[in-house]
């Protein structure tokens, strides 16, 4: 059994998911939004995002970080304060011991709903079916939630391909 924390980050607001994962079973554990106010200062946002995850990871205590890597569609400045976002959530976990994978937004969707162009809102319905959930999650929690949910899937996927080839090996 282990508990994933899925991150979506963003600089205003930092969708955080996590799941049990037993084998190729998974199951909704906890997920929400560390919210930053457009007062506050680039720096005194990201310290909130810092202090979240940080938080987060002190009272759920996962095994593992899996984050969405940065996709650039936006403008030059949007894509840096994402990064700032993603860089001081997974130091966040770092400092807490936790190994931290990234995965693209495509993969992300592909994993959880089939097509690698879905919307927000074929996640959040694909999250809700899979995590059995009675309420719709908000976007950015749906998101992490699909983040671990791809980590989960694919770490799986490659425990059974290494599997396989030691049997071969083996034989």
């Amino acid at each position: 059994m282990a508990l994933i924390l899925g991150i979506d980050p963003g600089s205003r607001i930092t969708g955080y998911g996590i799941i049990k994962a037993v084998g190729n079973h998974q199951e909704y554990v906890a997920s929400g939004c560390i919210r930053t106010t457009a007062k506050e200062t680039l720096a005194e946002r990201l310290d909130v995002i810092f202090q979240g995850v940080t938080q987060i990871v002190s009272e759920y205590a996962p095994g593992e970080l899996a984050i969405e890597k940065i996709f650039m569609s936006r403008s030059a400045e949007s894509a840096l304060k994402l990064g700032h976002a993603r860089g001081v959530a997974m130091v966040a976990a770092v400092n807490k011991g936790l190994p931290v994978f990234e995965y693209e937004a495509r993969k992300i969707k592909q994993a959880v709903v089939g097509s690698g162009a879905a919307s927000k809102s074929q996640i959040q319905h694909m999250v809700m079916t899979l995590l059995k959930l009675t309420t719709r999650p908000q976007e950015d929690a749906a998101d992490a939630l699909a983040i671990a949910i791809c980590h989960v899937n694919t770490q799986h996927n490659l425990a059974k391909m290494s599997n396989s080839s030691t049997a071969v090996i083996g034989t």
